[in-house]
C-alpha cells in the first residue's frame, strides 16, 4: 500500500511542480504573441492549454490516490475479498501503451524540429497503439466475464473493473485531443500551435503510462 501511495504522491508532486513552473516561473515581458516577423516562434510558457493540463494531471492523480486508498481499506475490511488473478493480456496491453507513449515522444521531438515526415507517422502510431490498448482492455474484461468474474461478484473484481475502466476513459479523452492535433497537422496550422498541441498530448500519454504502471502493480499484488 505504501509503495503505491508513494508512487501516486510522486505523480501528484510532478503535476503540482508543473503548475508552479507554468504560473510562477514566467517572464511577462517576453510573454508576447508571435508577430508576423516570427511565425515560428513558440508561445509563452503560460497558456490556458498548458495550465489546464497541469491542473487536470493534479486532479486525476488525487482522484486515483483516493481510489487506491479505498482499495486497500476495502481489502482489509472482511473475508469477502477474494484476490483476483489478472488476465495475462494485461502484460501485452502494458507493452502496447509503452509503445504509444514512445511514439508520442518521437512526435514531440519531430515537432520541435518541424520534421513533418516523422511527425505524422509518429502521431498515427501513438493513436493506433492507444486504440489497441483500449481494445485489449475490453478483451481482458470479456475474459473475466467468461470466467464468471462479474462486476458485483467480488470486491476485488469490482475494483478491477472500476480502476481499469476509469483509466481507459481518460485515454479516450486523450484521443479526442489527439484527433484535434491530427486535424491541425493535416490542415497545416502554424508550427508553434502544432508544437504545443503535440507537446500536451505527449505529456498526457506519459502521465497515463506512469499511472497505468502503478495501477497494474496494484492489481498484480491484490
Amino acid at each position: 500500500m505504501r509503495v503505491t501511495l508513494i508512487f501516486l504522491a510522486v505523480l501528484l508532486g510532478i503535476s503540482l511542480a508543473w503548475i508552479v513552473r507554468q504560473t510562477i516561473n514566467v517572464r511577462p515581458w517576453v510573454a508576447e504573441t508571435p508577430g508576423p516577423s516570427a511565425p515560428d516562434h513558440l508561445p509563452a510558457a503560460v497558456t490556458a492549454a498548458r495550465l489546464g493540463l497541469a491542473v487536470l494531471l493534479a486532479v486525476v492523480t488525487s482522484f486515483f490516490m483516493l481510489g487506491t486508498s479505498a482499495y486497500f481499506m476495502r481489502m482489509e475490511m472482511g473475508r469477502d475479498w477474494i484476490p483476483l488473478a489478472v488476465p495475462g493480456i494485461l502484460w501485452a496491453n502494458t507493452l502496447v501503451l509503452v509503445f504509444a507513449s514512445f511514439a508520442l515522444q518521437r512526435a514531440w521531438n519531430a515537432a520541435r524540429r518541424w520534421n513533418m515526415d516523422k511527425l505524422r507517422p509518429a502521431l498515427l502510431a501513438g493513436g493506433a497503439c492507444t486504440v489497441v490498448f483500449i481494445a485489449g482492455q475490453a478483451v481482458a474484461w470479456g475474459q473475466l466475464q467468461s470466467a464468471g468474474h462479474f462486476l458485483t461478484g467480488n470486491p476485488a473484481t469490482s475494483f478491477f473493473y472500476l480502476l481499469t475502466s476509469l483509466h481507459a476513459l481518460h485515454l479516450l479523452g486523450g484521443l479526442a485531443a489527439w484527433m484535434r492535433t491530427m486535424v491541425r497537422v493535416r490542415r497545416g496550422d502554424a508550427p508553434y500551435k502544432i508544437r504545443v498541441s503535440v507537446e500536451l498530448c505527449a505529456v498526457y500519454w506519459h502521465f497515463l503510462l506512469l499511472l497505468w504502471l502503478g495501477l497494474f502493480g496494484l492489481l498484480l499484488y491484490n
